[in-house]
């Protein structure tokens, strides 16, 4: 994977499709993931340049790890800026969804559109979470496997699930959860100015639907696509139905 340089350390990134002509997609994923948190189908989108990136603290990523969104959504931000890419579509999950709202408020000239999954204006944090992720780690990773997948989702793709979430360093992981306590951005939802596609599950029970029901609302223009049958990893549960809602998303905004 190829790197940038930060203040503290690098940054990774994988990335297909560089000769794409439209505005290059940039993949942020949540909290204690990395960019395996998207799906092939998801990081080789057809006719779009994607970029996936290991947040700071996270997969291959040297840069210890934020404590804000704000911090995050500057790490982003820095990317683009080291790859010349003036625009981006900003894609995030969860916490990276979070991620991609800052960035629209803060750095609106250099978002071409946001696609935000399975997160919210505000987000749903169990208050014990961060301080458990330390202390009772072996108890956390199931709690948070139990309500991250579908109760249909494979048994190996859970355990997958598991290994992933326990890759993220215990203090990266607090800090996350913590970050994502404090964000709120529901008195700013309308000055999102960028063209946005939300896309939740109906059985997410993380950051339930009606989290990306008040978000399309709020945001001007916004379209909401509901899927059934997944939980909050739905990008790795149903790869091919967010796929096709997103592809489908960019023809229109090219």
């Amino acid at each position: 994977m190829p790197a940038i340089n930060l203040p503290d350390g690098t940054l990774y990134y994988a990335e297909t499709g560089r000769a794409a002509a439209s505005p290059p997609v940039a993949l942020v994923h949540g909290a204690a993931g990395s960019h395996l948190d998207w799906a092939p189908e998801l990081r080789r989108l057809p006719g779009a340049r994607v970029i996936a990136l290991d947040l700071p603290g996270h997969g291959k990523s040297t840069a210890p790890g934020r404590d804000t969104i704000g911090a995050y959504a500057r790490d982003v931000v820095a990317l683009l800026d080291a790859l010349s890419i003036d625009r981006a579509v900003i894609v995030g999950h969860s916490m990276g969804g979070a991620v991609a709202q800052q960035i629209a408020l803060d750095w609106p000239a250099r978002v071409a559109g946001l696609v935000l999954l399975g997160t919210g204006s505000k987000l749903p944090v169990d208050p014990t979470l961060p301080d458990r992720i330390v202390n009772e780690p072996d108890a956390a990773l199931d709690w948070l496997v139990e309500w991250a997948w579908h109760p249909s989702a494979a048994p190996e793709m859970k355990a997958q699930g598991r290994q992933m979430f326990a890759a993220a360093p215990r203090a990266v992981a607090r800090d996350d959860y913590r970050a994502c306590q404090a964000f709120d951005t529901r008195d700013r939802l309308a000055q999102i100015a960028a063209p946005t596609l939300v896309i939740g599950a109906e059985d997410d029970r993380m950051v339930p639907l009606k989290f990306s029901r008040t978000l399309a609302e709020r945001i001007p223009g916004a379209r909401l696509v509901a899927l059934s049958g997944a939980g909050h990893m739905f990008p790795l549960e149903q790869p091919q139905q967010v796929a096709a809602a997103i592809t489908s998303w960019l023809a229109e905004l090219s």
